[in-house]
């Protein structure tokens, strides 16, 4: 394999095919792989409806001071920037999908929501990302598919008859027991998919919730101590996310009008940085496994995640 730069995420895009020989029967919950963080966010709609479980005092503000309000949603709720595409073709392997329907819409389409809608439905987007599959056989993608405002039991069993029309075989069931790249190459299996809704229960090809870490803190240092708690009392068995994103409240927001979730995130990357590279994936107790991040592309974020795989060899 080729070394991993640290400076760039140009060079990703069939990472796992090319991983040392040695990796290949480590299961995928002991290795280190990039996740996107709400990955859909680039494409948010300014002029959607709000989610209908924001506030009724926060949907009137919305209504009275509609051109303040929008484009501080538009500046908080973005977290990233590169589309789905380019998102894969950076090395992203884990998408945080948070869906749902639009209220009052007739239709059954189904959009990706942060405090506001996307304007790509799901159902394209996914079929995208079925296409990149296609011409990438080795790369195995997690997708954790969650939230689903809106969606009753019909939807739900539409919107899953999709995913399985979608993936079909390249869906990994959720009693495969040996999750390698070796054994899911074996059965051209491509998509492990996460679906965090009871009504995925009698459908094998569905997964339940995979955990996140979320530290909820506006900066790297609150951040980084709440992982390093979070380490100490031992990985989850199976797949798990270390969150890497900050969390700002209203308040902050207010108070900093010329800030931006990305300025922030910017101004905190090379403590978060410092940080990252000091990690193991494995089976160890304070082992990582997934990690996600913010504005993958504008910060060499998945070079230095994938790096991490070496420290296995």
């Amino acid at each position: 394999m080729e070394p991993v730069r640290g400076d760039g995420d140009n060079n990703n895009e069939g990472w796992m095919s090319t991983l040392p020989e040695k990796l290949w029967d480590i299961p995928l919950t002991n290795l280190s792989i990039p996740g996107s963080h709400d990955a859909m966010s680039y494409c948010l709609d300014i002029r959607s409806p709000l989610l209908r479980s924001e506030s009724d005092t926060f949907r009137l503000l919305d209504g009275l001071f509609y051109c303040f309000t929008r484009p501080a949603i538009y500046r908080w709720a973005t977290t990233q920037v590169q589309n789905i595409v380019e998102q894969l073709t950076a090395g992203i392997r884990y998408f945080d999908l948070r869906i749902a329907h639009k209220q009052h819409d007739s239709s059954k389409d189904l959009y990706f929501t942060h405090v506001i809608y996307t304007r790509v439905t799901v159902v394209e987007t996914l079929q995208t990302v079925a296409s990149w599959l296609e011409s990438h056989p080795k790369e195995i993608i997690i997708l954790a598919c969650s939230h689903f405002e809106g969606l009753d039991h019909k939807l739900h069993e539409e919107f899953m008859y999709s995913l399985k029309k979608i993936f079909g075989s390249k869906l990994c069931p959720r009693n495969e027991t040996v999750l390698t790249l070796r054994s899911l190459w074996t059965f051209r299996y491509q998509v492990v998919l996460s679906y965090e809704d009871q009504s995925a229960v009698r459908h094998k090809e569905l997964w339940p919730a995979i955990p996140y870490l979320w530290a909820n803190k506006p900066n790297a240092e609150e951040l980084l101590q709440y992982l390093e708690w979070q380490k100490q009392l031992g990985r989850p068995d199976g797949f798990f996310v270390a969150g890497l994103n900050l969390t700002t409240d209203r308040c902050f927001i207010a108070s900093h009008p010329r800030k931006s979730l990305q300025t922030l995130t910017t101004e905190n990357w090379n403590c978060i940085r410092r940080w990252l590279v000091d990690q193991k994936p494995g089976s160890e107790s304070t082992s990582l496994n997934i990690i996600a991040g913010d504005f993958i592309g504008p910060i060499p974020f998945c070079s230095l995640v994938i790096a991490l795989n070496k420290k296995l060899l």
